[in-house]
């Protein structure tokens, strides 16, 4: 069963009840892989991220950073031999192009590791997603981006939602008529685990142009 994690990002670590269902999901701790949002900086190495996996207690054997020091053939191997695959929050163009330079979409999207992704992560994750110079990007015009396409939706992931609901609104009303969107901030989750999408914490669905926000199950 296919398990995939979009996560906004966390000031300290995962909640105590997202740690619960991510110890369940995790039963394989052979490898950790992850990817990189800025694969040409290299003191960008997940530790913040590898803290919160270690803080709920989830420890790897090998753990594994994928960036531009990692030869293309090679990062396809360590995706493939992951148990989890994780990209990790930072730029979400850099790590766009990232994925397509080294063609790691279709292997992640083959994968049976549990793929997660914190922010930009979470982000290049989805199907499609808006890039906008009123979500941070330094962009005139915006566009709409190709995301790896775990899941049939958009994410918007570690934005100031509550304070920005009228403008996520008619930045996302477009897309959203072409497919559903979730939109978070901090400490926020959606699983999606075969057929079922869970919440964690304040997440708003944006559908048709309609904004609401979605019941937490977690």
């Amino acid at each position: 069963m296919k398990t995939h994690y979009y996560l906004c990002w966390f000031n300290n670590f995962f909640p105590d009840n997202l740690g619960r269902v991510l110890q369940e999901d995790i039963t394989d701790r052979k490898s950790l892989a992850m990817i990189s949002s800025n694969p040409l900086f290299f003191e960008d190495d997940g530790a913040t991220e590898r803290s919160w996996f270690d803080q709920a207690g989830i420890m790897f054997d090998e753990y594994h950073l994928i960036n531009y020091r990692v030869q293309k053939e090679d990062a396809q191997t360590l995706i493939q031999n992951a148990s989890v695959i994780f990209l990790l929050g930072g730029n979400t163009l850099k790590q766009n192009g990232f994925l397509m330079e080294y063609e790691l979409s279709d292997s992640i999207k083959k994968s049976r590791a549990i793929v997660m992704g914190s922010s930009a992560g979470a982000i290049n994750m989805s199907a499609k997603w808006l890039c906008s110079k009123n979500f941070g990007y330094k962009v005139e015009i915006s566009s709409v981006y190709d995301g790896i396409g775990l899941d049939d939706f958009s994410v918007l992931s570690h934005f100031d939602l509550e304070n920005n609901i009228a403008l996520v609104q008619g930045e996302l009303s477009p897309l959203s008529e072409e497919i559903n969107i979730y939109a978070s901030n901090k400490d926020c989750a959606i699983r999606v685990k075969g057929d079922k999408i869970d919440i964690l914490g304040n997440v708003y669905l944006i559908s048709r142009s309609k904004i609401q926000k979605v019941d937490e199950t977690l």
